[in-house]
This record gives structure tokens, C-alpha cells and sequence, in this order.
């Protein structure tokens, strides 16, 4: 009787399951491209339960497989499906607890260093473009993703009016692929700082005879006066309890005619937690901002100059990526295994998916204190 009773919840769970998808398209073992094959019948329930934490790791178990998973997951996202599934206990759970407490202190700023940055410097070398950029390449002419990563850390130079002599804070400075590019290219002085050892460590290799430094220190923590303050890539790890003092460390570390410069993904809405999957294997801690995040957190203190969105270029960012983690997959692993590799394509796949349906955006913002001669924002 149990088990009849088992198999007709299945049942169920797998019917709904199938209506929720009709308008995406998507059909369980069907022939496209971005149908999902279902290996185990306990998939249905389990998604229903557990929802987008559950997708991600039946995915990493091997309960189904999908030939182009970005392409699955555009037509999730076009059909808001996971709106619908956001109302699950645990986002609000999760929401609650980023309200209560400040999930981004300093006391907890390392672990995303810790667990996804210092993974492994082989990973990162084999997957990024030749300078290890680490953020969404400009492919406006590009053909490339060597040449859309330089295309963007000469965009970021240009927008920051980068000069000679320059001395520029770089908060957030991954592997040093700004640090080194402006160092090289426009003669300028760069101190970064990353919470991740693994990157200072070859980041500072790879910097080698340049007027550039790079610490292991939180954002937080940093003093001296700069020509320019730059972000590539941290905002995402600040937390909505934290942009203000972000943005008071901008002003405390930028001269009076200074520039200072963000790129960063950015919500279509204003969130308090990261997606429940990502949060939990990826990114832990990450949040992605809003326009009104970042804009409350500027008031009073600076003058927005430019706002420049050019999130369709992290699709072909991210499939990049993909194409390389999977010609390196034979060297990497005997290191990190079958579900590591599982759980990496899932999100490098995903992601790209979120951008083609313009889940996610990427921002460059370029602001000033009032009074200071505008910058140059050309995008050409």
C-alpha cells in the first residue's frame, strides 16, 4: 500500500511539474536541445520540495541531464518560473536571516575567498582569458575572449581617464588583470586588495617589476589617498547592509577631483540574499545589487556620471569560460572529480542562461564628488 501511494506522489509531483513547464517549451525526455532527460523518477517530488537548491543538486547527483543547459534555463527564466518558485520557505528563511544579520561582516568576508576563490589557481588559469579576468568581458568588437577581456580593462582605463602617474585603488583585484593591464599600458601606480590568498599569491607573480601591489585585506581596512577608486567584481560580495560603508571607504580614500569607477552584476530588483543554490556551492554570502541599492548608497556623497549596461556580453563571456573549463576537464579531473565537474558546468551554464534572458545585468558606473570636471565616459 505504501508504495502504491509513493508512486501515485510521483506521479503527481511529475505532472506538475510538466504543466509548469508547458510554457517554456521545455518537455521532460524530449529531443531538443534544452530538454531535460530525467534519470530518476524521485527527481519530480524532490524539485517541488526543494526547488532551485534541489534542481542544482539532482544536477550535481546525476537525476537528469539536459544537452544545453543555458539554453534550458533561458526558457525557465523568460517563463518567471523561478518567481514562482521563490516563495519556498528556505529563500524566506534566507531572507529573514540577511535582515537580522549582517551576513558580509569582516568577521566573514574570507570565506568566499576561501572556498571559491582559492579553489585552485589550475582551475582559473585553464578556464579565463590570458590576463585571468574574472568579470564580463566587452565583446562590442571582439572576436575573442582574450580580446574582449583586454577591450575591457582599456574601457575601465579610459572611463577612469587613466594617465600616467596615477596612483589608483583597485578594491576587489582578483588575479591583478586591472592592476597589470593599467600598470603596463597607461604608467600608473595600483594597490589592490582581494580576500583571497590565492590570488594575491599569483597575482603578485604575474605583476612582477610592475609599480603594483596586492594585499590579502578586506575593503573595509584600507587607507591612503587615490587618484581613482575602482571595483571589478565586488560588489556582489558587499551585502545590502554594507554599500553605504563601501561607498563612505570611496570617500575616504579618493581625492577631491577624483574618479571613482564600478562594475559589477546587478539585480533587476532590489534582493536582500543570494539564489539558494548559488549561495550554498558557488558564491557564499553573494548578493547582487540593485540600481537603488547603489544609487541610496551614493547620496549625499557623489555624482553619478555614467551608467553603462552592457549585460549581454556575459553571455558569450560565460560560454567562453565553458568551452575552456571543458577542453581542460582531462587535466583537471583527477584533482577535482565528477561532481565538482557536474556542479562547475551547472553554474558557468546557468548563469549564461540567466544573462541571455536578462535575469542579470552588468553595470558600469563612473561617479565623482560634486564639483569635479566630468570624466570621459565614450564607450567607443
Amino acid at each position: 500500500m505504501f508504495y502504491i501511494e509513493e508512486e501515485a506522489a510521483m506521479a503527481k509531483a511529475e505532472s506538475i511539474i510538466r504543466e509548469l513547464l508547458e510554457p517554456t517549451g521545455v518537455v521532460i525526455n524530449g529531443s531538443n536541445p534544452w530538454d531535460i532527460q530525467v534519470h530518476n523518477p524521485a527527481f519530480f517530488d524532490r524539485l517541488l520540495r526543494d526547488t532551485t537548491l534541489g534542481l542544482g543538486e539532482s544536477y550535481m547527483e546525476g537525476w537528469w541531464d539536459c544537452q544545453s543547459i543555458d539554453q534550458f534555463i533561458t526558457r525557465v527564466m523568460l517563463a518567471r518560473l523561478d518567481e514562482k518558485f521563490m516563495r519556498e520557505t528556505r529563500f524566506i528563511m534566507l531572507a529573514l536571516q540577511a535582515k537580522l544579520f549582517n551576513r558580509q561582516s569582516m568577521r566573514r568576508a574570507y570565506e568566499v575567498g576561501i572556498r571559491h576563490y582559492d579553489l585552485g589557481n589550475d582551475l582559473y588559469k585553464a578556464m579565463l582569458d590570458k590576463r585571468m579576468a574574472y568579470t564580463c568581458g566587452y565583446w562590442k568588437t571582439a572576436s575573442n575572449l582574450d580580446e574582449a577581456q583586454e577591450a575591457k580593462l582599456d574601457l575601465v582605463c579610459r572611463k577612469i581617464g587613466a594617465k600616467p602617474g596615477m596612483r589608483i585603488l583597485e578594491l576587489g583585484c582578483g588575479w591583478g588583470s586591472f592592476a597589470k593591464y593599467a600598470a603596463e599600458k597607461y604608467g600608473v601606480e595600483v594597490l589592490g586588495v582581494t580576500v583571497s590568498k590565492e590570488q594575491v599569491a599569483l597575482g603578485m607573480e604575474m605583476c612582477e617589476g610592475l609599480p603594483v601591489e596586492l594585499r590579502l585585506q578586506d575593503y573595509r581596512e584600507v587607507s591612503g589617498i587615490y587618484d581613482a577608486v575602482v571595483s571589478i567584481g565586488i560588489m556582489e560580495h558587499v551585502g545590502f547592509k554594507n554599500y553605504r560603508t563601501y561607498m563612505e571607504v570611496v570617500n575616504r580614500c579618493l581625492k577631491p577631483d577624483g574618479v571613482a569607477f564600478v562594475h559589477t552584476i546587478g539585480s533587476n530588483k532590489t534582493l536582500t540574499h543570494g539564489e539558494i543554490w548559488t549561495d550554498k556551492y558557488i558564491f557564499p554570502n553573494g548578493v547582487l545589487p540593485s540600481i537603488s541599492n547603489l544609487s541610496r548608497a551614493m547620496e549625499g556623497l557623489f555624482v553619478i556620471e555614467d551608467w553603462h549596461n552592457f549585460g549581454p556580453y556575459y553571455d558569450p563571456t560565460l560560454m567562453a569560460w565553458t568551452a575552456n573549463f571543458e577542453a581542460a576537464w582531462p587535466q583537471l579531473k583527477a584533482k577535482y572529480g565528477d561532481v565538482f565537474y557536474r556542479m562547475w558546468r551547472y553554474y558557468l551554464l546557468t548563469s549564461a542562461g540567466g544573462f541571455r534572458a536578462r535575469h542579470q545585468q552588468l553595470w558600469q558606473v563612473v561617479f565623482t564628488r560634486r564639483g569635479t570636471p566630468q570624466p570621459d565616459c565614450r564607450y567607443s
